[in-house]
């Protein structure tokens, strides 16, 4: 199961119990299914939760039943058809069958119960969702360019900020911030859902820290080995000019310590002086000695 369908089964567990409600619901499924005018209104799903709710939402909303209900597996098909059911639709929603192209009524989702309802009908019959954990992408999409509009308006008014496109003759709502899409799974109905995009942002972040601060500390290794392999060579150098003998006590034990310890980080190798030195003088005393070396 995809990320998408856990979320519409989700969405469709969400219990029918007001008749408000389930008109705004089945109203964003309308304008936001494959085909609604004055002759059809016909919706195509392949999840099968939505499937089961679909007839219980119309008896609720409408006391309608389906003329053509899915058949097999695959794609399932509902289908109204009948003028009488279509023309009880469009007066729910105060339209009229003759009108060229279909509007949102504002009327029908004016308490934030039924917008939400809405948006949760739309993004059933509509509506995708990337899984978070492969990237952060929510949309709504429906052929009817003037309810995209209207419906974008809606959710601004909700708080909500999606983006708008066109793509392949569709009209399409879309968040690409992890943040977006958690408040508007939580609006719609789906807080479990919102809390895993929550969660898959916060491994993903903890990942991208960890992968950080792994590449940080073996950049770091590479210039601890670097100059230790010139303080190496510089001291080579000195000794076989026989200049490292003729050097102070404190610069020559540090020079031996090194060789002997070529791979001990400057802590480790402070503490083996006799008395131990901090990082600091050490460091200073191998400077030194790469100084002379090149010299």
């Amino acid at each position: 199961m995809s990320f998408a369908g856990d979320v519409k089964n989700e969405l469709c567990r969400v219990p029918l119990s007001r008749k408000c409600c389930a008109q705004a619901e089945a109203y964003g499924a309308l304008l936001y299914c494959n085909t609604f005018h004055a002759g059809q209104a016909r919706i195509v799903t392949e999840n099968g939760a939505f499937a089961q709710r679909l007839p219980v939402l119309f008896k609720k909303a409408f006391k309608l039943t389906f003329d053509r209900l899915p058949q097999g597996e695959g794609k399932q098909v509902f289908e109204i058809t009948a003028s009488e059911k279509l023309a009880a639709l469009y007066h729910a929603f105060g339209g009229h069958p003759r009108e060229v192209a279909l509007h949102l009524n504002f009327a029908v989702v004016e308490e934030n119960c039924c917008r939400s309802a809405f948006l949760r009908g739309a993004f059933l019959a509509g509506g995708s969702v990337t899984d978070p954990r492969k990237g952060y992408h929510l949309e709504l999409a429906t052929s009817h360019h003037s309810v995209s509009r209207e419906v974008l308006a809606l959710m601004r008014e909700l708080d909500q900020e999606p983006k708008s496109a066109q793509r392949k003759g569709n009209a399409v709502i879309y968040f690409k911030q992890s943040d977006k899409i958690e408040d508007f799974l939580t609006c719609i109905g789906a807080p479990v859902a919102s809390m895993e995009v929550m969660n898959a942002k916060l491994e993903r972040d903890l990942r991208g820290k960890v992968n950080r601060r792994v590449n940080c500390d073996a950049a770091n290794l590479d210039k601890a080995v670097e100059a230790a392999m010139s303080q190496v060579e510089a001291i080579r150098r000195l000794e076989k000019a026989g200049t490292l003998i003729t050097l102070p006590d404190k610069l020559r034990e540090v020079a031996a310590l090194r060789l002997a310890h070529p791979e001990d980080t400057l802590a480790q190798l402070a503490q083996r002086c006799d008395p131990p030195i901090t990082k600091s003088a050490l460091n200073h005393r191998l400077r030194k000695l790469v100084e002379l070396g090149k010299e």
